[in-house]
């Protein structure tokens, strides 16, 4: 844990996180593989914003702009906004420290979900809707049986949440495996190892809403039970010393965040290291408070994401790398950093 002397205070950082994604969303939007220069994305932005005209010559700059690099950032900001709160919720509710949103084994299945869309055309009915319902669906159908198998007469324990997503997680990753191989096509292949690496390249504003209000009301949720989770924390006896109900809370949290990652994953596929690295950064900068940590953790993820979307569509372009491999690549030697820095304890404690 930092020193209470050297946190940073909470306004001011978020305000500065807030305006650096801003920039950040700029910037996404107008850097690509497309030479575009800035004078016509901020006209594209603009008549966008205003509903103006666009001369014919430039509608298909503008479509780059408006229909394809625009709702692509937006989602990445949500997208690492919501997995940053996750994490944060997620490691204090199994109180560990090497926790992150896919932990409970949401994500994993959510992929059997998506490559039955991808390698088997299932639900091909749903049109461009038909990858994002079968994902979705499929992380609720492992949350519920995830909580079936954890749940006990005590409640949902951090020890049988952990090694219940744990176990689950491999199995749902063995079926993918299997579905993988199987493909009859290789292009069907590379497209579902992109999404299981993670990937906003399907990105469309018909995803945004539903991801957005998510997000949104999940991380205001838990903004409301920050107290509870700085009791949660500290473990089950001592929350429970202080009028928390633990294993209700569990639950409660939960089903949260499990909803919060089956929406994110369903649109963006398994990203990870933003949900483990992210809120151990932030709570080294403001401390282990979750009032703190949760009003900043979004903000720093949604940057985080939306910077690691922009390298992995200019490191190879015109080709693109999957979003994971960029946090990965980011994450590992950050997360080792944190590990040799002194004055922190790993988890806030």
């Amino acid at each position: 844990m930092v020193p209470t002397s050297s946190r940073i205070p909470v306004l001011p950082l978020a305000v500065g996180l807030g305006l650096m994604l801003v920039v950040s969303l700029v910037c996404g939007v107008g850097l690509g593989a497309a030479g575009i220069g800035w004078p016509g994305v901020f006209r594209f932005l603009w008549a966008g914003l205003s509903g103006g005209t666009v001369h014919a010559g430039d509608a298909a700059a503008y479509t780059i702009v408006w229909e394809i690099r625009l709702p692509r950032v937006v989602l990445a900001a949500i997208v690492g906004a919501g997995l940053a709160a996750v994490g944060v919720a997620v490691q204090a509710m199994v109180r560990n420290a090497l926790a992150d949103p896919f932990v409970l084994g949401i994500s994993s299945g959510a992929a059997v979900g998506a490559n039955a869309v991808i390698l088997l055309g299932a639900f091909a009915g749903l049109g461009v809707w038909a990858l994002s319902v079968s994902a979705f669906a499929s992380a609720l159908a492992a949350m519920a049986l995830v909580y079936a198998v954890a749940r006990s007469p005590h409640g949902l324990t951090p020890l049988r949440l952990i090694l219940t997503g744990t176990a689950l997680a491999y199995g749902f990753e063995a079926v993918t495996t299997v579905m993988v191989f199987g493909a009859a096509r290789g292009e069907a292949a590379r497209s579902a190892m992109m999404w299981l690496l993670g990937s906003l390249g399907g990105a469309t504003w018909a995803q945004v809403p539903l991801a957005a209000v998510t997000v949104a009301v999940g991380w205001a949720w838990l903004r409301w039970r920050a107290e509870t989770l700085n009791a949660l924390a500290m473990g089950d006896e001592t929350s429970a010393a202080l009028g928390v109900q633990p294993a209700r809370l569990r639950r409660e949290l939960f089903l949260v965040t499990a909803a919060m990652t089956g929406t994110v994953v369903a649109v963006s596929g398994a990203i990870g290291f933003v949900g483990l690295m992210v809120p151990h950064v932030v709570r080294m900068l403001v401390g282990a408070d979750h009032r703190r940590v949760l009003a900043v953790a979004p903000l720093a993820g949604a940057v985080l994401l939306v910077w690691a979307d922009v390298l992995s569509r200019l490191l190879l372009a015109p080709a693109e790398l999957p979003v994971g491999v960029i946090t990965a690549v980011v994450g590992v030697p950050a997360f080792l950093l944190l590990m040799r820095r002194g004055g922190y304890a790993f988890g806030g404690r």
